[in-house]
């Protein structure tokens, strides 16, 4: 066999493997482009919200403690976040835990429980003007007081702490004024206090 028949021979057993290699490159470039696509900000749907926080308020009290606390927020045009309304302008509330109530999931015949009771809301963006945090002791399964803290914790650019306190609630109904603080329009926070301020009876 001559030397240009040997080649084309040659060539004729590598492009296939070439051919594969081609076909795989494109497939990657095209499943970049559609990642990319997807991950797209401007591809989200109107009135979808942005997983973003400038302040995040959690509730939290003892681990397995049986009972229900609820975390009211009130923003400075009057809005107010609870379980009920779980946004509210800038405001949301990420998680309404019950006590033990929703803390017991059945994963293939046993049950797997979260011992943790805490309730987050976020502040997604800079409204100036007063907020206001209370509790309310909306349940009990012991009748026993519940202990809880609260923090304000400013993550936007840097974690910072605002505010950390805690609180005793003695019974069902009973609702207290954890903090109140003012947002400026630089994003800032000042007079922080906790003069009570009722949210939940002026419903």
């Amino acid at each position: 066999m001559s030397l240009r028949h040997r080649r084309r021979a040659r060539e004729q057993e590598v492009d296939p493997f070439y051919d594969m290699l081609f076909n795989m490159l494109i497939a990657f470039v095209f499943c970049f482009l559609i990642a990319l696509l997807v991950m797209n900000p401007k591809a989200l749907k109107a009135g979808d919200i942005p997983s973003k926080a400038e302040y995040v308020i959690t509730v939290s009290w003892p681990d397995l403690n049986p009972n229900d606390l609820d975390t009211w927020v009130q923003d400075p045009g009057g809005k107010l976040v609870w379980f009920r309304n779980r946004e509210a302008g800038l405001m949301h509330l990420d998680r309404d835990d019950r006590g033990m109530s929703n803390d017991v999931i059945t994963v293939n015949g046993r049950q797997v429980v979260n011992p943790l009771n805490q309730e987050v809301v976020t502040l997604r963006g800079i409204a100036p003007g007063e907020y206001t945090v209370n509790l309310q002791y909306y349940e009990t399964r012991n009748g026993q007081p519940v202990d809880a803290t609260v923090s304000v914790l400013k993550v936007n650019p840097r974690a910072e702490v605002v505010f950390y306190g805690s609180l005793k609630l003695m019974r069902p109904g009973d609702e207290v004024t954890a903090v109140r603080f003012t947002l400026l329009p630089d994003g800032s926070v000042a007079h922080i206090n906790n003069l009570p301020k009722t949210l939940v009876e002026r419903l």
